[in-house]
């Protein structure tokens, strides 16, 4: 089934690419030496037969790469024709990626005149991943830039590309990935010098850059771009290949930190296997080594190891949820849930996994550890009795039949990381460690209730933040200046809720993390890097801290007759936790697998049109609120005229969190959050309920946006129609606020 399933996505992709795209021969880089490709002014201009043989219609592509640069949360990503790469009618092409690289070279070059830029470039395992980051190499290299690459380009996670940029003190890295994505999807990730994801002021630089190369070839005619060779010194494989990709450098950072040895041992003294499923094949390659080094190999069982940037099918169907016989594909995102069509629930990616047959002879109570191509998500899920039902449907616990004895309970991050922050803290306390700072959480608003509840009860600070890890990372950025420039005084930072959080006297993480899978646990000492910067964690997500953790939990309850479920409720019950119950509801509003890019970009628009309305519709309460337009009696009677199968008489507030607008009630929340990335609408919720908080999420993520009578009377069109504007200056206002913007100095390199 795999095989005919790309192959019916590769003959669809064929089929819709016109003969033009097919014939385009822009820059071959199959060609090993160096080259040139000159950017003409047709290429800016939309493609003609007759007028225009030569157009790319680029100004179009870069209106909307410039407009994703604003407010990506994860890179700027998109769908790429995957036969033609050098299709510029997609978001992520071969030309784009190229006139971005050169862009973002040339402003390192003229931030840093006469110094040595050494970067840092990775890939996971997508189509043409190969190809980009052989063309982002050549094309620093042509700038005079070093970029350190794996031997034979071959693939590492993006967690170990961030890891090198703030280790070996680089400028900042490349790394191609996008993340848990559609197959068809690409994108580059922008890595600075601390490993974080470019921030959007950070990517606005070099976007006016490609703006004044489009000035330049329209005054000009043409833009001579330089591609090096491949064999180019620049192009480093030898420091990769000396520091084994920098594994080694890792497993000593995960020493000080989780893979300590009292999560060893118990990891050493597991009798059975923890089986991980390897999302794309490209996490085995780094990982595997990184279980090696750390003594523990013998205790795991591997699924997918090969690559394929089909992902095995994974999360593939050829039926769309409307029932359309279509290729659909749901992303490689375990947790997502849809609806079959008789209106059933069911988790459509764990459905492909097929594990009725790879688990059947498998000792019930396996945990099965799900990690995403670039490695920086885990779900985790644990095959338990079918006794065990009510018990998980009491709990909240999401559940699949696997047999009639067996079933396979699947944890929201909400629930797995909270598990993971409980036993780690207890882990610390064990070994007398715990007192010896204060500790702290940074975590997105959309992530559970429970974790703020916990996290009060632990005499553990929480900082809230908008979505995305780069958010998490500014954090911990602001922290560390503190702690450089007044190390004796207690460190004060602000959340996006606007309140002032006291962290104590030299704190120290012990989770930053996000609903959606990804998360970080720092260290004891401050982690170090060769020339002396110093950080309170890792910048990117690591699904290999995470599966440390995890597998070193799942071996002390396995001693103990305990299933991660039972251990989960434990928690619950120990810290009095009433905001047990977590939902997330994905609203997509067009097929992202459509392989006709004219009828794809028609249905973003319509989409993300769609995305629009429904954020406004709320996101202007909030800032009604904010800015005394309106009270909150007012938006209680906006929102119960508007839902009146809906109850918000106990609606405590509603802001806006940087990125989404946060309700907040006596016994629940509700976020709701247009993607950054997609024409896409997310509904979070949690609170006492899970009927409760699944109808909310649901009814208020899906709502058309379509503005009400009572909502047009108190909020008048001209401050509707500048929502979106007032919004920004407040998240730029808390980004920017305390923020670490000291400038990197480029050290002298002793590679």
């Amino acid at each position: 089934m795999t095989r005919e399933l790309e192959n019916e996505l590769f003959k669809s992709v064929y089929a819709k690419t016109p003969n033009y795209v097919k014939e385009l021969n822009l820059m071959d880089f199959n060609n090993k030496g160096e080259f040139r490709f000159t950017l003409k002014k047709e290429h800016l201009k939309p493609y003609d037969e007759k007028n225009n043989p030569e157009g790319l219609n680029l100004e179009e592509w870069f209106e909307n790469y410039a407009k994703e640069a604003k407010v990506s949360t994860a890179g700027i990503r998109g769908p790429q024709n995957i036969l033609y790469p050098q299709d510029t009618r997609f978001p992520i092409n071969l030309v784009g990626i190229v006139l971005a690289t050169l862009a973002k070279s040339l402003v390192a070059k003229e931030k840093y005149p006469n110094k040595e830029i050494i970067k840092v470039a990775g890939r996971e395992v997508r189509y043409n991943s190969e190809l980009f980051l052989d063309a982002i190499a050549r094309i620093q290299a042509s700038q005079g830039i070093k970029t350190l690459v794996p031997q034979g380009k071959k693939t590492i996670p993006i967690w170990l590309a961030s890891f090198l940029a703030f280790k070996l003190d680089l400028l900042g890295g490349e790394y191609i990935t996008s993340s848990h994505g559609i197959s068809v999807k690409n994108a580059t990730k922008d890595l600075n010098s601390q490993g974080s994801q470019y921030l959007p002021e950070e990517s606005l630089e070099f976007v006016d850059k490609i703006s004044e190369i489009f000035e330049q070839t329209r005054k000009n005619g043409t833009y001579e771009i330089k591609i090096a060779a491949e064999d180019n010194p620049l192009i480093d494989e030898k420091i990769m290949t000396k520091l084994e990709d920098g594994v080694n450098l890792y497993v000593e950072y995960l020493q000080s930190g989780v893979a300590q040895k009292i999560n060893l041992d118990l990891i050493k003294d597991f009798n059975d296997k923890i089986v991980i499923e390897n999302v794309g094949g490209s996490a085995y390659r780094t990982l595997s080594r990184v279980l090696e080094k750390l003594g523990i190999t013998d205790k795991f069982v591997w699924f997918n190891v090969e690559e394929d940037p089909f992902f095995h099918s994974i999360g593939k169907y050829d039926v769309t949820p409307k029932g359309e016989k279509a290729f659909y594909d749901y992303s490689v995102d375990a947790t997502v849930i849809a609806k079959k069509q008789d209106g059933t629930k069911f988790f459509p990616v764990i459905d492909t996994l097929h594990y009725d047959k790879k688990l059947k002879d498998m000792p019930v109570g396996t945990a099965v550890l799900i990690t995403d191509p670039d490695h920086d998500r885990l779900t985790i899920t644990q095959t338990e009795d079918i006794s065990r039902i009510p018990e998980l449907e009491k709990a909240g616990i999401d559940y699949i039949k696997l047999n009639d004895k067996t079933i396979l309970t699947v944890f929201t991050a909400n629930q797995a990381f909270l598990m993971l922050m409980d036993f780690w803290t207890k882990q610390l306390k064990a070994q007398g460690l715990w007192d010896n700072h204060p500790r702290f959480m940074i975590k997105t608003t959309a992530s559970a209730l429970s974790w703020d509840e916990w996290g009060k009860n632990n005499g553990v600070k929480v900082v809230n933040v908008p979505v995305g890890f780069k958010e998490i990372a500014n954090i911990m950025k602001k922290v560390e200046l503190q702690l450089k420039n007044n190390p004796e005084k207690e460190v004060v930072i602000d959340d996006v809720f606007s309140n002032s959080i006291n962290l104590g006297k030299n704190p120290r993480l012990i989770f930053g993390g996000e609903e959606s899978g990804g998360m970080i646990m720092g260290t004891e000492e401050l982690i170090k890097s060769l020339h002396g910067r110093f950080a309170v964690a890792m910048r990117e997500k690591s699904a290999t801290e995470a599966i440390i953790v995890a597998s070193a939990l799942i071996s002390k309850l396995a001693a103990q007759k305990l299933t991660l479920s039972e251990y989960l409720v434990k928690v619950f019950d120990e810290n009095n936790i009433i905001g047990r119950y977590d939902t997330r509801v994905d609203i997509a509003y067009y097929n992202e697998s459509e392989p006709d890019i004219n009828k794809l970009k028609q249905a973003k628009i319509e989409g993300e049109e769609l995305r629009t309305k429904n954020d406004l519709f709320y996101l202007s309460l909030a800032m009604g609120i904010k800015e005394n337009l309106v009270t909150l009696e007012d938006v209680k009677n906006i929102l119960s005229d508007a839902f009146k199968e809906l109850d918000f008489s106990n609606l405590k507030s509603i802001k806006f969190v940087g990125d989404g607008t946060y309700m907040e009630f006596e016994d629940k929340y509700i976020e709701i959050r247009p993607s950054g990335t997609d024409a896409k609408t997310k509904a979070y919720g949690g609170g006492l309920n899970k009927q409760e908080i699944e109808k909310y999420a649901s009814l208020l993520g899906n709502y058309s946006g379509d503005r009400t009578e009572l909502h047009k009377k108190f909020i008048p069109d001209d401050f509707y129609n500048t929502t979106k504007d007032k919004a920004m200056k407040y998240y730029l206002a808390f980004v920017n606020k305390d923020a670490n913007n000291e400038k990197f100095e480029i050290p002298d390199y002793r590679f």
